[in-house]
């Protein structure tokens, strides 16, 4: 058999497989560029009980209650919403969706003093970038605040630089490299431990 027949059947088999598993699987539009649509049901109002419907960022499997000074909630304009975990997932799930434009944005106000952190639309929120705050998911920390004096405060306290919601997103996508290869070492690292514990 010529190698161009082997090619052809080679391409077939892979077609036949992938038409094969994406009808198992519940959303149909899976595959790239649209692997990434947000799976849940379009939501017209993502602010009403977020946390339980958005438990769990998509991009890291984080728990948004827990990491909630830092959570993000993202709506497309087709009502598909994305709950995250922090600005670098945000940035995964703005990325992945390049062609949905985003209706909302909304971030935590980490200076308020409830839990969990109220959320305001990002285009209303003061940025403190690389201050020696700890942040989900990221080396050089954003935190958001909806009042400028309190930002000021922290910044007197915490060092770093104030800015708006797109030096913060700019901040997020250049330091994407590091950032996964933070996430890396630090996974690979509980994994060995989980390991060790498991085997004492």
């Amino acid at each position: 058999m010529k190698r161009r027949d082997l090619l052809k059947i080679s391409a077939l088999a892979g077609l036949a497989a992938t038409t094969t598993h994406a009808s198992a699987d519940s959303c149909a539009g899976d595959g790239t560029p649209a692997q990434f649509i947000p799976k849940k049901p379009a939501d017209a109002k993502p602010l009403d009980n977020e946390l339980q419907k958005y438990p769990k960022c998509p991009y890291c499997g984080m728990d948004r209650q827990e990491h909630h000074r830092s959570r993000m909630l993202v709506q497309y304009s087709d009502d598909l919403t994305d709950g995250v975990c922090s600005i670098h997932c945000l940035s995964l799930s703005l990325g992945v969706n390049i062609d949905r434009e985003p209706k909302n944005i909304w971030g935590p106000d980490y200076g308020a003093a409830t839990e969990p952190r109220p959320l305001a639309p990002v285009d209303t929120l003061i940025y403190l970038i690389g201050a020696d705050l700890k942040h989900a998911m990221t080396k050089k920390s954003k935190h958001s605040f909806a009042s400028a004096s309190v930002a000021k405060e922290f910044q007197a306290k915490h060092g770093g630089t104030l800015g708006n919601f797109n030096d913060a997103l700019r901040e997020s996508y250049l330091g994407m490299a590091d950032d996964v290869a933070m996430i890396r070492k630090n996974r690979e690292e509980r994994r060995k431990r989980a390991a060790e514990t498991k085997k004492s």
